[in-house]
Formats: C-alpha cells, sequence, structure tokens
C-alpha cells in the first residue's frame, strides 16, 4: 500500500504463529492515521477543532454524489460541482487517479487535486464533505495548505485514498466508518458505495 511520503510506514509484524508454542495467529499493525482510505477531521489542520472519535457519522454517511474529472486538468476547480443539485452534500471526485491506482499501488507526485476555486465552491454550496481518489486533497510539495485549511476550517469533512476506478458517476449512498480513535487527526476506513 502506497503512504505519503514522510508519513509512518504500514508494518504489519506477526507476533504469535500456530505452532508449539501458539495455538493461533496474532499481528502487530503499525500505521500513519492517515493510511490508505480515511477521513481528515478538523483537528488535522485547525486547532482545537473536532476530533475523529467527535465526528457525527450520519456527516460522513449518506447520499453522494460522484463527479467524474478524468479528462480535465491537474486541479479540480469549481466547474466539477456546477451540475451538483441543492441536496448534493457529499461529493467524491473521481480524477485520472483512480486509474493510475488500479494500474499499481506506487505513490506518484503528480496526482490531481483540488484547487483553490474547487474548495472554494464546496465551501459556498455547504458541502459536509470532499472525497477524492488521492492520499491528500491538497497539491503535492504545498507548504501552507490552503485546501486543507478552507474546508477543514468551514468544517467540511474531506476523504482521502477512495479507489473509484470501477465506479461511474452518478448518486450513491456513501458509507465510511473510521476507526473510533480517541483525539484522532485521521481516521483510516472503509468506504463503500452502494447504488441507490
Amino acid at each position: 500500500m502506497a503512504g505519503f511520503p514522510g508519513d509512518p510506514e504500514v508494518r504489519v509484524i506477526r507476533t504469535k504463529t500456530i505452532g508449539p508454542e501458539s495455538a493461533y495467529n496474532v499481528s502487530s499493525l503499525s500505521l500513519s492515521s492517515h493510511t490508505g482510505t480515511h477521513v481528515d477531521p478538523p483537528i488535522h489542520f485547525v486547532p482545537g477543532g473536532a476530533s475523529v472519535d467527535t465526528l457525527s457519522l450520519e456527516t460522513m454517511n449518506g447520499p453522494c454524489r460522484v463527479v467524474d474529472w478524468r479528462s480535465s486538468g491537474s486541479r479540480v476547480g469549481a466547474e466539477a460541482f456546477q451540475d451538483l443539485s441543492p441536496d448534493d452534500r457529499r461529493v467524491l471526485l473521481k480524477t485520472r487517479n483512480s486509474d493510475r491506482w488500479a494500474e499499481g499501488s506506487d505513490f506518484f507526485e503528480d496526482y490531481v487535486a483540488l484547487g483553490a476555486s474547487g474548495a472554494e465552491e464546496a465551501v459556498r454550496r455547504r458541502l459536509v464533505l470532499v472525497g477524492i481518489d488521492s492520499l491528500s486533497i491538497e497539491g503535492f510539495g504545498s507548504s501552507d495548505f490552503p485546501v486543507h485549511h478552507r474546508l477543514l476550517g468551514a468544517g467540511i469533512l474531506i476523504l482521502e485514498g477512495l479507489r473509484l476506478s470501477h465506479v461511474p458517476p452518478g448518486r450513491y449512498e456513501l458509507t465510511f466508518l473510521p476507526l473510533l480513535i480517541r483525539g484522532g487527526d485521521g481516521g483510516p476506513g472503509r468506504a463503500v458505495l452502494w447504488e441507490r
């Protein structure tokens, strides 16, 4: 599994193995709170913001819209949100990243990310969640993280690390349940889309 450069690597170590000294298998897991598919809660960038254990499951679960941005540029702009209805509160962005993840699992720096105009449009539309098929919604190499600050500062949750290669654009029911980590600045979990 690819990780964002600088984050702790995923490690799975078998600590007990079925045999003469053990009747069962047990492994130790070590990973970043932003590993794989995960939610960024406000505390990730907002001092005193909500942590993953205090997030509303209603915000992360419910109707969502998958928007296709595969043929467009390297930054998702405001125009990606133009066809949303007022009822669309959760948006998942399917970009060229999905096709690249389907071909391999190595990290790539030139992933498609959400641009400033896209973040502003998400805030203007009062979305509650924006997801993307990259390990960060922010462009690689950012040092001031304006997209994270804008979305999380407005209370919009961010889902990162989605795999959407086989998901056609359209309306779905989203189920996402992050690990319940007390004070967590990120929450790995499993995202599932159901046809409505």
